[in-house]
């Protein structure tokens, strides 16, 4: 039988937490060519694909993401580019990645909102740069940990493993989703809130409440 996978078995990892059943139902996505975080803001999931180029790549990502967000989604919460990054290997497929996920989102009236990196940093620690303090060389690293951090301690999901980074920020955006329709999973101050204005919301659903 042909497949458009590798035949590499794909990892998933999971930390699990219970949704309640009267939310709406938002999803964050940290997109991303070798593991993909994905969460509803209760849980988060990592998404470790078999083949490591390729169609094959693409395609288990697009697959994976579709099979979890229910049609009856009211909102997916997108990371964006880091523009920073300018142009470098994987940089294009990233591309193809993000729009691939748009446009299935797009066919099944899934409404979808777009994050800049550095907002959902702000959203997690109050500020674009927490590690700014620290060596250069130990910057990024050190801020993702913070991030990560920062959803064991508000939100109680336990992002552990390889996807941790991935769980953590997915579950950022997820909770920005809520949050921007009124549901916030937690009081934060105006230095956290503000990064709400800067994601791209989709037009078609109304704000309950930023």
């Amino acid at each position: 039988m042909n497949t458009l996978f590798n035949s590499e078995a794909p990892a998933t990892l999971m930390v699990a937490g219970p949704r309640p059943a009267d939310w709406p139902t938002v999803y964050g996505l940290d997109l991303s060519l070798t593991c993909t975080g994905i969460s509803d803001g209760h849980t988060a999931e990592a998404l470790i694909p078999g083949s490591r180029e390729g169609h094959d790549r693409l395609e288990f990502h697009r697959r994976a993401i579709h099979d979890r967000i229910p049609e009856e989604t009211s909102l997916v919460v997108i990371e964006g580019p880091a523009m920073s990054l300018g142009y470098r290997p994987g940089v294009e497929e990233m591309t193809y990645l993000r729009g691939l996920v748009k446009h299935d989102l797009w066919k099944r009236r899934i409404p979808y909102a777009v994050c800049p990196p550095q907002h959902r940093i702000i959203y997690a620690c109050g500020v674009a740069n927490p590690a700014k303090d620290l060596p250069a060389n130990r910057r990024k690293t050190a801020a993702k940990g913070m991030v990560r951090d920062a959803v064991i301690e508000r939100y109680g999901v336990p992002c552990e493993g390889r996807g941790r980074y991935d769980q953590a920020d997915s579950t950022v955006l997820a909770a920005m989703g809520l949050h921007w329709l009124g549901y916030p999973l937690a009081v934060l101050p105006d230095t956290h809130r503000r990064a709400l204005h800067g994601v791209t919301w989709p037009l078609n659903i109304p704000a309950v409440a930023r």
